[in-house]
């Protein structure tokens, strides 16, 4: 009996340590290096661009930075009036509609913590045209935002003007960040690296400049506009361009440019991309007074002098004047080449296309992803409505937007399919989307991570007090370890069960 009692306790002593290591291992698997939490941190970026500016307030938790630097969109505020490259003659009149939004982020952001947030102010193509134009206008606009965050209980790590490359890496950054390319969870609820998920391309258009920002079929080949860009430890060879003057509203005035040269007429000028009997007013500065379109001013340019435009809303003649905004025959038909003599590579896998993208396609009553015909017609019969037929079929009516939105769309369509040789077949991968959750997808998160480093560029992705690998292992072995125990215990159990039931034999000795 002694026999089979040791056997017992011996199994039952594995299956009991068995089960308490799974279960300690598992716990401090999940709850890795989980000290009490130290709460949450903040960061602030200013997206300055050249129609408006926007503030986005991003939270992550505090005990991640370094880590993983899983980082949200917690708030974001449209500063009142136009991009801050308009505020070049009164530099000063910043604050006021800088006050509104930055008020509402101290009441979002925990009072205590304000002087531990960082604040950062990114000014994208408008700035960029300002500074070309009057270099020390565009410094005298930045020193009086330098000047406006001195008074601000946040620390103000400095207003830039971020360059076209910059803008578009950070943009590709901030797409594939949300969409979970850098990074998923796995069972264990830890971070890894995504086995084999291919990263998306990202398509950007803002008011005076796009950009488009993807990986390259073969990176190997070294485009003079390929960035190395290093992510959790792994290399991203991505190729990125940015189009001056060829974002939404620079294009538009290169159009009426256009439009006023072509006209016999210098006051009246019919514009087949405003909608029909849509009447305006424009000063030949808005839309002369542009480094863009300086090369189209006619001989007698009198800034204040007024210009009627007529929109008779044309699909056709308007199709035809866009085509005229881009430079087709610099690149000789060379095929990697499309347009303004620009080298680029072919487009592949799926791109995501945000900002003034969106906005249009979303006018146009489009969403997610589509064919090119659905956009086609879609398109035809937004620019054949009347100004009087719009006011009701847009969701939000501006006229300011209002009116432009058929020019933008052929404006996509032209810069899409001519400019970065989409076609119907590959027009489907395009997903035209304005955010992922509750996050926008614009180029200051990838700005913020990059410049906060919430993004380690090396180094372990995840410190873990075992390796997935070692981890799985362990599970399986003291699993299967406790297992056999039970099934010894088992079958321990039957046996001694299968004794006790077992009929006696009595030996009766006879005596010889």
């Amino acid at each position: 009996r002694m026999l089979t009692r040791t056997p017992s306790v011996v199994a039952q002593v594995f299956l009991l340590l068995s089960i308490i290591l799974v279960i300690a291992i598992a716990v401090i698997q999940i709850n890795q290096q989980q000290v009490l939490s130290p709460g949450l941190k903040y960061g602030v970026v200013l997206d300055a661009g050249s129609s408006r500016t926007t503030v986005y307030v991003y939270e992550w938790p505090a005990e991640k930075e370094n880590n993983t630097g899983v980082v949200s969109q917690t708030f974001k505020c449209n500063v009142k009036g136009p991009g801050i490259s308009s505020y070049e003659s009164s530099p000063g009149a910043l604050a006021k509609p800088l006050d509104d939004c930055l008020n509402e982020v101290k009441e979002r952001i925990p009072v205590h913590l304000h002087k531990n947030t960082s604040v950062y102010l990114g000014a994208t193509a408008g700035m960029r045209l300002l500074r070309l134009q009057n270099e020390s206008a565009a410094n005298e606009v930045l020193a009086s935002i330098q000047n406006y965050f001195r008074a601000q209980p946040f620390e103000f790590r400095g207003a830039q003007i971020i360059t076209g490359p910059e803008e578009g890496v950070y943009g590709w950054i901030t797409a594939n960040y949300l969409m979970g390319n850098f990074l998923e969870r796995n069972l264990w609820r830890t971070w890894v690296h995504p086995y084999r998920k291919e990263t998306m391309g990202a398509l950007d258009l803002g008011g005076a400049s796009t950009q488009i920002s993807f990986i390259p079929e073969d990176p190997e080949e070294h485009f003079n506009s390929t960035l190395q860009v290093k992510l959790y430890g792994y290399n991203y060879n991505v190729y990125t361009h940015s189009y001056q003057c060829y974002g939404r509203d620079e294009a538009e005035k290169r159009l009426l440019a256009l439009l006023l040269q072509k006209s016999n007429a210098s006051a009246n000028v019919d514009n087949p991309c405003y909608p029909q009997n849509y009447n305006t007013a424009l000063t030949m500065k808005y839309f002369f007074g542009s480094l863009c379109t300086r090369s189209l001013r006619p001989a007698n340019y009198y800034p204040n002098q007024l210009v009627n435009f007529h929109g008779t809303g044309d699909p056709r003649l308007c199709q035809e004047m866009v085509s005229l905004l881009f430079n087709f025959t610099a690149c000789r038909d060379r095929e990697d080449c499309p347009f303004n003599g620009t080298h680029q590579p072919k487009a592949k896998g799926n791109f995501v296309a945000f900002s003034g993208f969106y906005y249009t396609i979303n006018a146009l009553n489009l969403s997610g992803h589509f064919s090119l015909d659905d956009f086609n017609s879609s398109m035809w019969f937004f620019c054949s409505q009347s100004w009087a037929q719009l006011q009701f079929m847009l969701p939000k009516f501006e006229e300011i937007y209002a009116r432009s939105y058929c020019f933008s769309a052929n404006f996509i369509y032209y810069l899409l399919v001519h400019g970065y040789n989409f076609n119907a077949e590959t027009w489907p991968q395009i997903h035209f989307q304005k955010e992922v959750g509750n996050s926008s997808i614009a180029w200051s998160l990838g700005y913020m991570l990059s410049l906060t480093n919430m993004i380690p560029a090396e180094g372990k992705l995840i410190q873990l007090p075992l390796k997935p690998s070692l981890f799985a292992g362990l599970l399986i072995f003291l699993t299967a370890t406790a297992l056999l125990c039970l099934l010894f215990l088992i079958y321990l159990c039957i046996i001694s069960q299968h004794r006790k039931h077992a009929p006696r034999v009595e030996h009766v000795f006879t005596p010889e």
